[in-house]
């Protein structure tokens, strides 16, 4: 395993539509090792290939319940609506209110080409949400009712 260098807005990797995954090979495996390592180094919760230069439809999310590999994701449902604070790896420092689904039912596919059903909830929901978007060159700022300034997230944690 080995750490990633992780992309940062201003590099329009990230403004990219990402490829499907077609090979469920080691090199996919060893992506996506390297990518739970770069993830749990960063402190982030979740995440996605282009965030680390790889053009293909794949993220890790860990909300602190174990890892989750998604490979060739969608959502397939989502209920409800609220307003969440949301910041990104690869905007660093940087945090905005974003409108997100309270729940999320997507499928995808494990590293061994197994497709799986997952159903999440408020944060695991977000990342879910946050992470796939990234997948369509989609930045949660692109999404943000409005950036968040320093003293907004200090008053926050009070």
């Amino acid at each position: 395993m080995a750490l990633r260098k992780i992309v940062t807005e201003g590099d329009d990797v990230l403004l990219k539509k990402c490829r499907p995954v077609e090979k469920f090979d080691k090199k996919l495996w060893d992506l996506l090792d390297d990518m739970a390592e770069t993830l749990y180094d960063s402190g982030g919760v979740g995440l996605a290939g282009p965030q680390v230069g790889i053009m293909r439809r794949v993220c890790v999310i860990d909300i602190g319940d174990g890892l989750v590999e998604y490979i060739n994701p969608q959502i397939i449902s989502s209920e409800g609506s609220h307003e969440v604070v949301e910041g990104c790896l690869s905007s660093p420092g940087e945090f905005g209110l974003v409108n997100r689904p309270v729940k999320v039912v997507a499928k995808a596919f494990d590293r061994d080409g197994k497709e799986f059903t997952v159903e999440g909830e408020d944060l695991f929901a977000q990342a879910m949400c946050h992470e796939f978007d990234h997948l369509d060159g989609v930045l949660f700022k692109s999404k943000a009712i409005r950036m968040l300034s320093p003293e907004e997230l200090e008053h926050d944690e009070d």
